[in-house]
């Protein structure tokens, strides 16, 4: 069966006048099923509240659009109340439980990259409501709620049969949500638009790399992540994980050619990534990508926390670590082909400006 690679977009799940839910569907991107990962997206709109929450996988969410207040409950901790914008990456483990909230006129959108080994679905999350129409709560008896909560059964049937909404409900304007505390971010989210950068070539690209080092919460979720800005018409060097680590890419901002070459050379992906669209390298598989004159912005997650690549361009490629007679014979070019080329790409870059 041939492999599918060809990227996607979400659709959407449930909503309402306070936002909507999207997801991508693995039946039509089966890299999403083959590779135990699934990806979401949270759109609130003004005063839209994403009901509190929890997951049967372990994520990085990554603010790509406005400003708000999450509420985060590790297992067995306090809440946690940050305020939110456009760059920050958040690392969700197994069983935290969510909330999000947007106050502000223009809408808060959320992606979700994370990974389903122990999920219901591969490829998909799968969201328990703690409220809401849907909630896991009112699936027990009246006793059984009434015994949990201490209340009487009038009391218990308020509590539970007072929200009707489902997943994404809109707030009065007048309601106050709590407070964000800056000292509640601190190891909870990363800027990647503010924090220092990881490469930066100039005229090529830039690169934050969300690692243990700097979000220490991505060990415990088992997942690596990285920004990649690149600029106009600039090229990201080929090049694979070594560390059997998977790819999934969301496209931020932009649009560019990408290719992936599999096993024996065979490309099996060409094609023009755009804003919004989702494609996944397999492990090992070769990935490059050249910007169109407007840059090309992406935001993704490898499945391992602190992963490891290897490039094919530049003066740390494979190429250059090899001794000058073995690229001779294994070209079967001549000596002065091989200093040529060995001439070329000597720095360190892995983005590469447009030709002058």
């Amino acid at each position: 069966m041939e492999l599918d690679l060809s990227p996607k977009l979400p659709k959407q799940l449930y909503g309402g006048n306070g936002g909507s839910y999207l997801a991508w569907d693995p039946s039509e991107l089966p890299m999403l099923k083959d590779g135990n990962i699934a990806a979401g997206k949270l759109a609130l709109e003004k005063n839209g509240f994403a009901l509190p929450r929890y997951s049967d996988s372990a994520k990085v969410a990554y603010v790509l659009q406005g400003c708000g207040t999450s509420g985060i409950v590790l297992p067995e901790k306090e809440e946690k109340v940050i305020a939110i914008k456009k760059g920050d990456a958040m690392a969700l483990l197994f069983g935290t439980v969510t909330w999000w909230y947007n106050k502000e006129d223009t809408d808060l959108v959320v992606l979700f990259l994370g990974e389903t080994s122990k999920a219901h679905k591969c490829g998909e999350f799968t969201d328990f409501f703690l409220t809401g129409s849907n909630s896991v709560f009112s699936g027990f008896s009246t006793e059984f709620q009434c015994r949990a909560s201490d209340l009487k059964e009038a009391e218990v049937k308020t509590l539970v049969g007072s929200q009707k909404g489902t997943g994404i409900v809109k707030l009065d304007p007048s309601f106050q949500m709590p407070v964000p505390k800056e000292e509640h971010r601190e190891g909870m989210a990363l800027n990647c638009l503010e924090a220092p950068l990881d490469v930066n070539i100039p005229n090529g690209g830039r690169v934050v790399v969300l690692n243990t080092k700097n979000l220490p919460l991505v060990r415990e979720v088992g997942l690596g992540a990285d920004l990649v800005r690149l600029d106009g018409s600039a090229m990201c060097s080929p090049g694979f994980s070594c560390d059997s680590a998977l790819q999934v890419t969301y496209v931020v901002r932009g649009s560019g050619r990408a290719q992936v070459v599999a096993i024996d050379g065979k490309r099996v992906l060409e094609v023009t990534v755009k804003a919004g669209n989702l494609f996944i390298v397999p492990r090992f598989f070769l990935v490059s990508k050249i910007a169109d004159p407007d840059g090309l912005e992406w935001f993704s997650i490898i499945s391992t926390p602190n992963p490891i690549f290897t490039n094919l361009a530049g003066k740390t490629s494979v190429w250059k670590a090899l001794s000058p007679q073995v690229l001779q014979a294994a070209f079967n070019i001549s000596p002065e082909a091989e200093n040529h080329f060995r001439s070329k790409r000597n720095s360190d870059a892995v983005f590469f400006p447009p030709p002058s």
